[in-house]
């Protein structure tokens, strides 16, 4: 009888397994066989010290002033965002692997690093009210749901609100968008996401949300989102996100 490491040795030649990032072949019996080891560790989480607000790197040695320039345009309803890493390689292979190839079985990975960056740094209303906290994806627009089938920012909030034990709420919808963003400057962002937003569904009163994004760029679709949520009741507003963008690194269109 064959045992079961030569029967995955044996699958995994005849069936080869490629990590998503780089294609190097996995052997089977490795789990989960979609992101090798040396891609893992070569993502790379924000530096210290960081804004408390954005956690943005405020870099070693720079002058900490009053509030921080990456989010001093937000809105107050934003109170805070927290991200897992920095948008770059291969972070940014993943975020595109997830929302344009189809790669759904990266919401685990994706999720759970999500959950960790809000677990180790956790903004304080998360810290101290759980249990009037719940989880908004930030949806897509009816089109784009239509083409892909589905929309990652659910399928990661869905691995976020079960690692975090808190109740998953799709109370956002999505008009279509007229331009998409990735092209766009900051001040364009803002224009092209103003009125994005409308509540769909109940829940959102006296809540704390924990909105989840894949990506935060600028902020303008979070902080669009989240003024929709305050005027709806919501008590305060963090977004979380797999990575971010930050000036001056190389990154795919996400």
């Amino acid at each position: 009888m064959i045992s079961g490491s030569w029967t995955d040795d044996l699958l995994g030649f005849l069936l080869p397994t490629g990590c998503v990032v780089c294609r190097t072949w996995i052997p089977a019996r490795d789990a989960p066989p979609i992101v090798c080891g040396p891609c893992r560790a070569r993502l790379r989480s924000p530096t210290w010290p960081r804004c408390p607000r954005c956690h943005h790197p405020l870099g070693t040695g720079r002058v900490i002033a009053r509030d921080c320039i990456e989010c001093r345009a937000w809105p107050p309803e934003l109170t805070a965002a927290r991200y897992a890493y920095v948008l770059g390689a291969p972070a940014d292979d993943l975020v595109h692997a997830l929302k344009y190839e189809g790669w759904l079985e990266l919401t685990d990975l994706m999720g759970s690093a999500m959950a960790a960056a809000l677990q180790g740094a956790p903004p304080i209303h998360l810290a101290n009210a759980r249990e009037r906290s719940v989880v908004v994806p930030v949806p897509t627009t009816p089109r784009r749901l239509k083409e892909r089938g589905y929309n990652q920012a659910h399928l990661l909030a869905e691995r976020v609100a079960n690692l975090l034990g808190l109740p998953l709420r799709p109370i956002l919808a999505r008009a279509t968008a007229p331009r998409s963003q990735t092209s766009l400057t900051p001040r364009q962002r803002r224009e092209n996401v103003r009125g994005a937003f409308s509540p769909a569904g109940k829940g959102v009163r006296g809540a704390k949300i924990l909105l989840v994004d894949d990506v935060l760029t600028t902020g303008a679709t979070a902080a669009e989102a989240a003024v929709t949520l305050a005027r709806a009741g919501a008590a305060e507003v963090t977004l979380v996100a797999f990575a971010r963008a930050l000036p001056g690194r190389p990154r795919k269109a996400a």
